[in-house]
């Protein structure tokens, strides 16, 4: 049988307490790297839980952006799975709505603070 296909979808949402600075949006700088790594440690863990766990493969942090206040950052991200035939459809809503219950409603990400109406899930 053909191997499964990978997907990508997008995952944002914003941090409101993480004070955005220059270097993170440079993706070579010591920052960017070690906050990524704290977001994979965070998404990866929230997706591998929710119902495309088993098909779900990492994210990737695509850049991190200015929010409306001081303390605001965004995260943009694209996160893959393997398109299998026991995957029916990738349901975007009820990834959301798992995320949504898995970060006490879009307003913790581990030691984060979310801005609560800033998840998008998007594939």
């Amino acid at each position: 049988p053909p191997s499964p296909a990978v997907r990508n979808f997008t995952l944002n949402f914003t941090i409101t307490n993480l004070q955005f600075t220059a270097d993170l949006a440079m993706p070579n700088s010591k920052k960017f790297k070690s906050t990524e790594k704290v977001m994979y440690y965070y998404t990866d863990s929230l997706l591998q839980k929710s119902s495309i766990g088993p098909y779900f493969t990492g994210c990737k942090v695509t850049r991190f952006r200015s929010g409306r206040d001081r303390d605001d950052t965004g995260v943009d991200a694209v996160c893959s799975y393997k398109n299998n035939v026991s995957l029916a459809r990738f349901d975007r809503e009820k990834v959301y709505h798992e995320l949504s219950t898995m970060t006490n409603g879009v307003t913790k990400l581990g030691h984060y603070s979310l801005e609560k109406n800033s998840l998008y899930v998007n594939g």
